[in-house]
């Protein structure tokens, strides 16, 4: 081989685009700061949201490693009761439940004892280990507070539930009488960055959300917390709101992707592919590699047939149904678990 030759070969190589051996090794590099405690940074998380679709399998495969660290291959269930649907003077306008929505949605207040109970046993069979009790409302009144406060004992003294309360911005003595009460843990969503929440709502702000939060942690709750993705944000949105649930060390994060459901103000918006919701959700784990990362509503018309890969980077999910939304059967959810070689862990068997 000639002496030009060979230096028009190494010529081409240096100046030849990075192959996707090197993309592989660039995550997986990241993924070993991240175990050795190093936090990603607002750059780092915007190139996660900014890589290909010929990358996304190398993104995936080291989000998963982070998520086997701390996870192993189990997947956590989820059961959503609407205790309370409708009736809401917020305007979001993702929701089909606000003053602004005209979807036909059921309309009543909060359900009645056994109402509550067999729902909470349609948990349990349903394998789920947290019982999610919400109510549309800006925040609970005096009877739904009583009312939750005197049924989370008898279902987690029945059934072994774990319980997470979603009832809007909560008074530091609200937040108190829940944790008395005996549920484990609050949800209450940032739902997406502080700059582009006046875009989502205006009947409260992203400071009354965060200000919940923090009541909630000073009760000595766990936080649940995560946002809806695919609502107009940008990268950088999304990224803020990953590292603003990282500055409140959220212990659960659930991660929706916007349904958008005719007769609300974003009945038109459709920005999301399958590939956007596994960067947004391989994101997430990089920037909260310990929090247990929830794919929730729309994971089914968004992912559609990658539903699977989100668990790669997720660890856990809504079993059944959602608020006002259908969500795929239990059996469909049981099989995808095991097909990918995973398996359910946390929930309470029931007596025979």
């Amino acid at each position: 081989m000639s002496t030009a030759f060979s230096e028009s070969i190494a010529t081409a190589r240096d100046s030849s685009p990075p192959s996707r051996g090197d993309d592989a090794l660039r995550f997986h590099r990241l993924v070993d700061r991240v175990l050795e405690g190093h936090e990603v940074t607002t750059d780092e998380a915007i190139e996660i949201l900014g890589t290909s679709d010929d990358q996304l399998l190398d993104v995936m495969s080291a989000a998963f490693r982070l998520r086997q660290r701390h996870f192993g291959k189990t997947v956590q269930l989820y059961f959503l009761m609407n205790a309370k649907s409708g009736l809401c003077p917020e305007d979001c306008h993702y929701c089909s439940q606000s003053k602004v929505s005209q979807a036909p949605v059921p309309k009543y207040n909060i359900l009645q004892r056994d109402q509550l109970m067999a729902a909470a046993e349609l948990a349990a069979k349903r394998q789920a280990k947290t019982y999610c009790l919400v109510i549309s409302a800006r925040g609970p009144n005096e009877r739904e507070m009583k009312a939750v406060e005197t049924i989370v004992p008898e279902i987690k003294q029945k059934y072994g539930l774990d319980i997470c309360a979603c009832l809007g911005l909560l008074t530091p003595e609200q937040a108190a009488r829940l944790k008395a009460c005996g549920v484990d843990r609050v949800n209450h969503n940032l739902n997406t960055s502080e700059s582009h929440y006046g875009t989502v709502c205006t009947t409260h702000t992203y400071a009354d959300r965060v200000q919940t939060l923090r009541n909630v942690r000073a009760a000595g709750l766990e936080l649940c917390s995560g946002g809806i993705i695919g609502m107009g944000e940008s990268h950088a949105d999304l990224v803020a709101m990953a590292m603003q649930l990282r500055e409140l060390k959220t212990e659960s994060i659930p991660i929706n992707f916007l349904n958008s459901i005719e007769g609300t103000p974003f009945e038109h918006v459709d920005e999301l592919s399958p590939q956007d919701c596994l960067r947004a959700l391989a994101m997430f784990r990089f920037v909260n590699p310990a929090s247990e990362l929830r794919i929730s509503g729309g994971r089914e018309i968004k992912l559609r047939s990658l539903q699977p890969l989100g668990l790669y980077a997720a660890n856990s999910m809504f079993v059944g149904d959602y608020l006002t939304t259908k969500g795929q059967t239990p059996d469909a959810d049981y099989q995808m678990v095991r097909d990918l070689g995973f398996e359910v862990t946390g929930h309470v068997e029931l007596a025979p």
